[in-house]
């Protein structure tokens, strides 16, 4: 009798997270929330490397907001930054639009995207300051949502959730994956147990007073992940942190699976040094390994292939509730054949990232402190 029940208890913990993330996104997803009017003026702050799919575009959709008062400040750290020509032609293409360029090469720390920002940081003119990565695309009534909190004086910073609903192959179908059956129910999981305590980097607004009280953008030039440690740090100076129900689009290129799989594995021990303590638990709630346990203690017998077939039956629904009702991204039912690979990538990431404390990124290698601070390599040698 034990060796029948056994299997099941394998899946337990994953099936029992499932269905706690479900839980918590129809909690999320179905509040009734009336949008404010409240549409203080915002400064709009885009740290640039390089070009990314659609800059074009996915610059023009912050060009195209119904909001009535709001700057956008791109930040450039080389005039021969190829991006550069994509931007002035922005420029005069909307010269109705509050928009500046600067071009400064100096570094604080070993995180350039955050020297970016301290660089753009003096030219904002408004007390509201959006941080929001170069590959984020947004309908025109993105400011309206992401600012209306801050009618409570209360609300120190606003994130967003992200996803991708166009993908170009394989490889990028595995990362956009990765929002949507993994980091964006870990993010409303944690957001339900204990409050949301961290940023997300796809979209961030914050009050400038919040800002500044936590030291400005220099208290993050040291760390690698920097959203994480702007949500948290002002959660810590006393300010009550939001998730916007306005979800962000990240549009993807084109890429190898090597590509993909060390970005990934960077994200891993990124998460890992932030929420030390949460990542390493995080492991017991992994869907692929108790699927492969539960068959394997079983002895291929019946009941651990119906433990494992419960376990990616409820996996499944998930993945199609969170894809089709929640983010509407679309990419499953027709990339769900890809879910059990993308489980077992996951695990080999989230194993792997014990085991190293070096990541690439922008060009550069890093090593990763224990505490979440970096050190550029080439900067050590």
């Amino acid at each position: 009798m034990f060796g029948a029940i056994l299997p099941f208890l394998i899946i337990l913990p994953a099936l029992v997270y499932s269905l706690l993330a479900l839980w918590c996104a129809h909690r999320f997803f179905s509040r009734k929330t009336a949008l404010s009017d409240h549409a203080p003026p915002v400064t709009i702050l885009k740290p640039v490397k390089g070009m990314d799919t659609e800059s074009f575009e996915n610059f023009t959709s912050f060009c195209r907001q119904e909001y009535p008062v709001y700057q956008i400040v791109f930040a450039v750290a080389s005039g021969e930054d190829p991006v550069l020509p994509v931007i002035r032609r922005l420029m005069a293409e909307f010269p109705d639009i509050d928009i500046d360029l600067v071009i400064d090469v100096r570094k604080y720390g070993p995180n350039y995207k955050v020297c970016n920002l301290m660089n753009a940081y003096p030219q904002a003119k408004h007390d509201v300051i959006i941080v929001c990565d170069c590959d984020i695309r947004v309908g025109p009534e993105y400011l309206r949502h992401v600012c209306a909190p801050f009618a409570d004086p209360a609300v120190g910073l606003v994130t967003s959730l992200y996803r991708s609903s166009q993908v170009r192959g394989t490889s990028t179908a595995l990362e956009a994956m990765e929002f949507t059956v993994e980091l964006i129910p870990n993010v409303l999981v944690a957001r339900a147990l204990e409050g949301l305590t961290f940023a997300l980097g796809a979209s961030m607004a914050v009050r400038r007073e919040a800002l500044d009280a936590i030291g400005g953008f220099a208290a993050l030039v040291d760390y690698l992940a920097d959203d994480y440690q702007l949500g948290n740090k002002i959660f810590r100076a006393g300010w009550r942190l939001e998730l916007s129900d306005y979800i962000v689009e990240s549009v993807m290129k084109e890429e190898t699976f090597g590509h993909v799989f060390s970005r990934q594995l960077r994200w891993y021990r990124t998460m890992r040094v932030s929420r030390p303590g949460g990542f390493a638990g995080s492991g017991v709630t992994q869907p692929f390994p108790p699927a492969l346990l539960a068959f394997l203690v079983s002895g291929c017998s019946l009941p651990g292939v119906a433990a494992a077939l419960l376990l990616y039956a409820v996996r499944s629904l998930n993945a199609l509730l969170f894809s089709r009702c929640y983010l509407h991204d679309h990419l499953f039912p027709r990339w769900l054949w890809l879910l059990p690979l993308r489980d077992l990538l996951s695990f080999v990431k989230w194993f792997l990232c014990f085991f190293g404390n070096r990541v690439y990124w922008r060009g550069h290698r890093y090593r990763i402190l224990p505490c979440g601070r970096m050190v550029d390599l080439e900067w050590e040698d």
